[in-house]
């Protein structure tokens, strides 16, 4: 979409509600005053007592104020009040991160006014804010997948060096060297799994399973780490809730959920996994003892790279909770949360029984 030229600017109706307009009104209410003048003469002739005088003007002047109310309240509507309502509309997807928003002009391009103007502008800023986002998903996308290759080199080498007769210092070194590459490793597979899913570049592979065997699975999978901590566990879940889901990456929204939950608690502390279902949906619950989140670190712990707590940031990279969010919108699903500063979080995860993937409906 091209901008505007200065002359073409220049040319732009500064008025959606043109003099015409008002000129019509003035024209109209003569008229109107004419035919009330002509009615006060008409009865005097047929002599029409004095209440009828009365009231035939009073009616007739009801029905012109409410003809004139009622073209007026849809004239704003049309001219004014439905674009701006479409604009704010528009304003609040952006502000969402959607940027494939376009609002359609209202006037062919000779007869364009100030609002055509905003929003042609509003379109263009639109595009250009949606360049700029798909440069940088394609930046880090081919950055982290550039660095896979040395980081596969590094790793290699520093297994080696495992087997090896080494001091104790070099043994510590080693596994300086081997955790910031698993840490690194962790955040180059989430930028591109993020990057994929965000560009609809992952197929959908739904299938029929049983959930609660699948939530079995991931809460033993930190079997080691809630008893190095001394942490409670406690599940309640049903005995089979069959859905209809892409099972790997289901798979990856419960490690993501349990792994904050384990992070986040404090030794001698209590994660719960809750399982039950409803008339059409089956609910996941993920609950911890942790510290909790403030109504500020709430608003944003689905942004990308967002991290609350940067006590933890060394054990994570910030895209676990914006994978969960992607995952759980393909699969028609949804996410809520519920915190409270020093007691704890629950993570709440809705999905339909009968689903209707996004991968489905538009074969991403």
């Amino acid at each position: 979409m091209k901008e505007l030229t200065r002359s073409q600017r220049e040319n732009v109706k500064q008025s959606i509600f043109p003099a015409s307009l008002f000129i019509v009104f003035f024209i109209v209410l003569l008229l109107m005053s004419g035919i009330h003048t002509g009615l006060i003469v008409l009865m005097h002739k047929l002599e029409r007592n004095e209440i009828m005088q009365v009231i035939i003007p009073m009616v007739y002047w009801a029905v012109i104020a409410m003809g004139l109310t009622i073209y007026t309240s849809i004239r704003m509507k049309r001219t004014y009040e439905m674009p701006m309502k479409m604009m704010a509309e528009a304003t609040a997807q952006v502000a969402a991160g959607d940027f494939s928003v376009y609002i359609p002009p209202r006037h062919a391009a000779d007869k364009l006014d100030y609002l055509d103007v905003m929003f042609r502008d509003f379109n263009l800023m639109v595009e250009e804010l949606g360049s700029i986002e798909t440069l940088k998903n394609d930046f880090a996308a081919n950055v982290s997948h550039e660095l896979k290759t040395p980081l596969a080199v590094i790793q290699n080498y520093a297994q080696l060096l495992e087997t090896t007769e080494l001091t104790e210092k070099q043994k510590e070194y080693v596994e300086a060297i081997t955790g910031g590459t698993n840490r690194l490793a962790s955040l180059i597979y989430n930028i591109l799994k993020l990057n994929k899913l965000e560009s609809q570049k992952i197929l959908l592979k739904p299938s029929s399973y049983d959930l609660c065997r699948q939530l079995e699975e991931s809460i033993l999978g930190f079997e080691s780490i809630w008893e190095q901590k001394n942490i409670e566990i406690e599940v309640e879940m049903e005995e089979s809730a069959v859905i209809e889901a892409d099972k790997e990456l289901m798979e990856v929204v419960w490690n993501n959920l349990l792994s904050n939950a384990f992070k986040f608690t404090q030794a001698g502390g209590m994660v719960s996994l809750r399982q039950f279902s409803v008339e059409d949906a089956v609910v996941v619950e993920v609950k911890d003892t942790g510290c909790g989140m403030s109504s500020a670190v709430l608003k944003h712990i689905f942004d990308k790279f967002y991290q609350g707590d940067t006590s933890h940031s060394t054990e994570g990279n910030g895209l676990g909770l914006a994978l969960v969010l992607r995952i759980l919108q393909m699969s028609s699903g949804t996410i809520t949360v519920s915190s409270i500063e020093g007691e704890g979080s629950i993570f709440t995860v809705r999905l339909p029984k009968g689903m209707e993937q996004e991968g489905k409906e538009q074969n991403i």
